[in-house]
C-alpha cells in the first residue's frame, strides 16, 4: 500500500472520475476553494488559494509511483504541492499528502469566453453530495470563492472529458444551488 496520497477537492472527490483507492473523507485548513482560468485552457476551473481562517472538504487516496503520472497529466495545470501539515482525515500511514494549485501567477478571472463548464460543476457536487449529503455539498458553496463566474450550460454534449450522468435529484440540487448563489448560466 503507497503511503502517498493526494487531497482532491474538486472533480477528484467524486470517485467515478478515477481509480483511486481506498479514498477517505479529509479536510484541508488554511485553504479555500476559487475559480480560475489557466493561459491556454478554454474553460475555468477550481483551484485553491491560501486562506488561514478557512477550511475544505475533500478526499485523499493512496497513489502509486505511475499513479502520479496519470494524476499529474489530468492536473497539468496545477503544481502539486506539499499539504501533510494542513490536512487531517484518519487513513493510516500518510507520509505525503499534496494538493493540486494553479500557481498564482496563471490565474485569471473567468470570463465568457473562458467560463467553468455546468458538466464539470455537476462532477463535483455529485461527489460532495455522494460523500458528505446534501449538508456536505452546502459547505461545497459556502467554502468556494466567488460565484458570479459565467456557467456555461454543455449538459446535452458534455465537454468536460470525465462527464457523469446526473440524477434528477442531483441535477434539481446544482440548479438550484446556481440560482441561490447569483451564477451566471448560458448556453453555448
Amino acid at each position: 500500500m503507497s503511503t502517498s496520497f493526494f487531497f482532491g477537492y474538486g472533480s477528484l472527490v467524486n470517485r467515478r472520475t478515477h481509480a483511486f483507492d481506498p479514498a477517505h473523507k479529509a479536510v484541508a485548513k488554511g485553504w479555500r476553494r476559487v475559480w480560475a482560468r489557466v493561459p491556454g485552457r478554454p474553460v475555468s476551473l477550481l483551484t485553491v488559494s491560501r486562506d488561514a481562517g478557512s477550511e475544505i472538504e475533500g478526499l485523499i487516496a493512496p497513489v502509486t509511483g505511475e499513479g502520479w503520472a496519470v494524476l499529474d497529466q489530468r492536473e497539468a495545470d496545477y503544481d502539486r504541492t506539499d499539504a501533510r501539515a494542513d490536512v487531517r482525515h484518519e487513513a493510516p500511514t500518510v507520509e505525503e499528502l499534496a494538493i493540486y494549485v494553479v500557481p498564482e501567477a496563471d490565474r485569471l478571472p473567468p470570463d465568457t469566453d473562458h467560463p467553468v463548464l455546468l458538466s464539470y460543476l455537476d462532477v463535483v457536487l455529485q461527489g460532495y453530495l455522494g460523500e458528505f449529503g446534501k449538508e456536505g455539498a452546502e459547505r461545497f458553496l459556502a467554502s468556494t470563492g466567488d460565484w458570479r463566474v459565467p456557467f456555461m450550460n454543455d449538459r446535452d454534449a458534455p465537454l468536460y472529458p470525465r462527464a457523469q450522468s446526473l440524477s434528477d435529484a442531483e441535477r434539481g440540487f446544482v440548479d438550484a444551488a446556481l440560482l441561490d448563489v447569483g451564477a451566471q448560466v448560458f448556453s453555448r
